[in-house]
């Protein structure tokens, strides 16, 4: 079971050496650090100390503002941590999630994942309910729009096979044949349209 510590600074230009000598001091067997700005996502030396803890191990910051960018990053910092279990320590605001006291933390930062989590939920089924009643369903917006399809049937009534008239388009033959087999009712077209030349016989009407 060690103590290990991370720092982190916003800009090349501060020192870390105040937050190394406070966890130096705290028993700190090693010590990560990441130099980068509040709102940037990558922090490496982050990402190496959650590969060294093991179980049993205490995460330990100088302040809370060094492990977390925002709230909701600390908060997902502090679940993953309790999920490896691994203890939390921040010298300055004296919370230490080893001791019995100091547990609740993870209890209130887990209640407030959970609680993100349903908000998120919940608007994501408000927006497809609203995007339901306005005629419009989740999801990406259709490689063959009804547009699309219009301009397709007309080019395959004026003679051209559904290849030629996906390469018209710009859209994948595939594509445009699920488009036409949807709108006749899964009726499966006949192999002529599919062809890299025009069907002999009369083109098939879609």
């Amino acid at each position: 079971m060690a103590l290990i510590g991370y720092v982190r600074v916003s800009t090349d230009d501060q020192d870390t050496t105040l937050q190394r000598d406070a966890l130096t001091r705290a028993g700190c067997d090693k010590i990560f650090s990441d130099v980068a700005s509040g709102a940037k996502a990558d922090r490496p030396g982050l990402t190496e100390a959650m590969r060294f803890l093991r179980d049993g191990d205490t995460f330990v910051v100088w302040k809370l503002d060094r492990a977390g960018r925002s709230l909701k990053h600390l908060v997902d910092l502090v679940v993953e941590l309790e999920k490896k279990k691994v203890g939390f320590k921040s010298l300055t605001e004296e919370i230490d999630t080893t001791t019995p006291n100091g547990r609740l933390f993870f209890h209130l930062f887990g209640a407030f994942a959970q609680f993100e989590r349903d908000l998120i939920s919940e608007r994501t089924r408000a927006g497809l309910m609203a995007a339901s009643a306005k005629g419009r369903k989740g999801g990406r917006k259709p490689v063959v729009d009804a547009e699309k399809l219009k301009r397709a049937k007309e080019l395959i009534k004026s003679g051209l096979n559904v290849k030629e008239a996906a390469g018209r388009l710009k859209v994948g033959k595939s594509a445009l044949y699920d488009a036409l087999k949807a709108e006749r009712g899964g009726a499966p077209l006949l192999p002529a349209v599919l062809g890299n030349t025009r069907s002999q016989s009369e083109p098939i009407r879609a």
